[in-house]
């Protein structure tokens, strides 16, 4: 390959990486295997830290919201623009 010139052999913007998708397999493989018994440690847990474990857990099944920002700015010449912000 020659300066300038694109690598067009690598994987594809936007597909899964073969590693992550083996290991949130393997993971969700262990969970459904204990089921019941991560039930029953949960109800062990004092309240506070029952919380804490689903919310932890949580993340591995349920998509990250971003948080979004929406202000507005005077009116010109009879027009409001609206600026959107995405926060990390």
């Amino acid at each position: 390959m020659f300066k300038g010139q694109r690598n067009n052999n690598g994987r594809p913007k936007g597909s899964p990486n073969k590693s992550t998708k083996e290991i949130r397999e393997a993971i969700r493989t262990i969970v459904e295997g204990n089921v019941k018994q991560l039930e029953a440690d949960l109800k062990t847990l004092q309240p506070k830290d029952r919380i804490k474990c689903i919310i932890d857990l949580a993340s591995f099944v349920l998509p990250k919201l971003k948080a979004t920002e929406l202000t507005t700015m005077e009116a010109k010449d009879g027009i409001t623009p609206i600026e959107i912000s995405f926060l990390d």
